[in-house]
C-alpha cells in the first residue's frame, strides 16, 4: 500500500497517484526552456494547483478547467508538493 507522500514533500508528477491534487513545485532543468514557456502559457507555475486524471498512456493532469496531457519525459521533471 502506498503511503500518502508528506504535506510538504517533492514529489514527481509521474508519481503522482491518479485523482490527486498536487500544487506545482517547480520544473526540472531537463525541461527545454520553450517547453517551459509554453507549460508557463497553460498556467503551469508555482505554486499552481493541478489534479491528476490518469498516468497512462500518458499523464493527463486538469489545470484551470483545461486538459493537459503530458509526455512522461516531460511530466518526469515536474516535481510536485501535495495539496
Amino acid at each position: 500500500m502506498n503511503a500518502a507522500p508528506h504535506p510538504h514533500e517533492r514529489i514527481r508528477l509521474t508519481g503522482t497517484p491518479v485523482g490527486r491534487m498536487v500544487h506545482i513545485a517547480e520544473f526540472g532543468d531537463e525541461i527545454d526552456p520553450l517547453q517551459r514557456e509554453q507549460l508557463h502559457a497553460y498556467g503551469l507555475s508555482a505554486p499552481h494547483p493541478v489534479k491528476v486524471l490518469q498516468q497512462q498512456p500518458m499523464t493527463v493532469i486538469l489545470c484551470d478547467h483545461v486538459e493537459l496531457a503530458l509526455e512522461h519525459e516531460v511530466a518526469r521533471h515536474i516535481w510536485v508538493v501535495a495539496g
